[in-house]
């Protein structure tokens, strides 16, 4: 909050904006007859200055709490923490507190229990990051908005938006662009909705392409993986680049080609997935897929607002998938 002491006024976040504090007011009230672009720059003012609207004083003018559930899985993986970082921001942003909620129990009692949770009276809305059965769609009280997120399944897995396939097509045909024609894909475990997802798309944009027979190694989420995928190559018949199914799997290839002194990207290039920490490091910095869990929850969290304004859905701000172009591709050999 560069260049101010203490906690943000509303007139200070108005002033940023280039409104009305009334304006600002209309915002943190969730006016549904606020024009778009309006709402959008007292919302980015409201995020650059921290601002925390004083919601005990607005649950009196409005006759609602000012407080949201978020309910998770009693167990969170790295994503589903930036997820709900990012719900908590955006609900934070439209003036909610918010409570998280960890529920275990197979669906129907974690249906039960945010039924529960929204009959209370103590919250405005819900957002489920767990999955909920489709038959008790519609059989929750009205007393309370509820968004339930489609993106993870019982494991706390990526399905829905997290796993659209879609960048693994977009790679093919970028580096075909580049005059690569053989291509190998590692996959992840098979028994993960997203590997099979990644699997499908390369088998079906080479084959689009006319790339040649679409050449797939089975794999997992390892290094190991990697290493056994080039351990097993025929060096006359050497793909011109690998497209693995994460990060792990492609530093394995790296290492791999290094040892039967193939050179990355001259003779190979490699593409990854997820972005990891150590992927940007590497030598030849990798390729990769980035997700982004936090804009997932920022978008599911606009959705639960828009409905507590009774307006229609925004459209989500950015695409959850994008890839990050680096040294591990580039043309094809000569």
């Amino acid at each position: 909050m560069s260049g101010l002491t203490g906690r943000a006024t509303i007139w200070q976040v108005a002033a940023r904006a280039g409104v009305s504090h009334q304006t600002v007011s209309r915002f943190i009230n969730g006016d549904p007859r606020m024009r778009p672009e309006t709402r959008a720059r007292v919302a980015a003012s409201v995020r650059e200055l921290g601002y925390r609207p004083n919601l005990a004083a607005r649950s009196m003018r409005t006759q609602r709490n000012q407080r949201v559930a978020v309910v998770l899985p009693p167990m969170i993986h790295q994503g589903l923490a930036m997820a709900l970082g990012g719900a908590v921001l955006a609900a934070n942003e439209q003036g909610y507190a918010v409570q998280v909620v960890s529920e275990s129990g197979d669906p129907q009692e974690r249906a039960d229990r945010v039924r529960d949770i929204a009959d209370s009276g103590e919250v405005d809305g819900v957002l489920a990051l767990v999955p909920l059965p489709p038959a008790s769609q519609g059989t929750y009280p009205p007393r309370a908005a509820l968004v339930v997120a489609d993106d993870y399944d019982e494991g706390s897995r990526s399905i829905g938006e997290l796993a659209d396939a879609t960048p693994i097509a977009k790679i093919i045909e970028h580096l075909a662009d580049l005059g690569h024609r053989r291509f190998l894909h590692i996959t992840g475990e098979l028994r993960f909705f997203s590997a099979r997802e990644r699997r499908r798309v390369f088998v079906e944009t080479v084959e689009r392409l006319g790339l040649g027979p679409a050449r797939v190694h089975e794999g997992a989420w390892t290094a190991e993986a990697g290493r056994e995928a080039i351990a097993a190559l025929d060096g006359r018949e050497r793909p011109t680049a690998i497209v693995t199914a994460c990060d792990p799997t492609a530093a394995g290839v790296l290492e791999a080609a290094a040892e039967r002194g193939w050179s990355v990207p001259a003779d190979i290039s490699v593409t990854g997935w997820d972005n990891h920490v150590l992927g940007a490091n590497m030598r030849p910095a990798l390729t990769t897929v980035d997700t982004d869990h936090r804009q997932l929850g920022r978008n599911l969290m606009r959705r639960l607002t828009a409905a507590l304004r009774h307006e229609d859905p925004p459209e989500d701000e950015a695409p959850l998938n994008e890839i990050l172009w680096r040294g591990s591709t580039g043309p094809a050999p000569e």
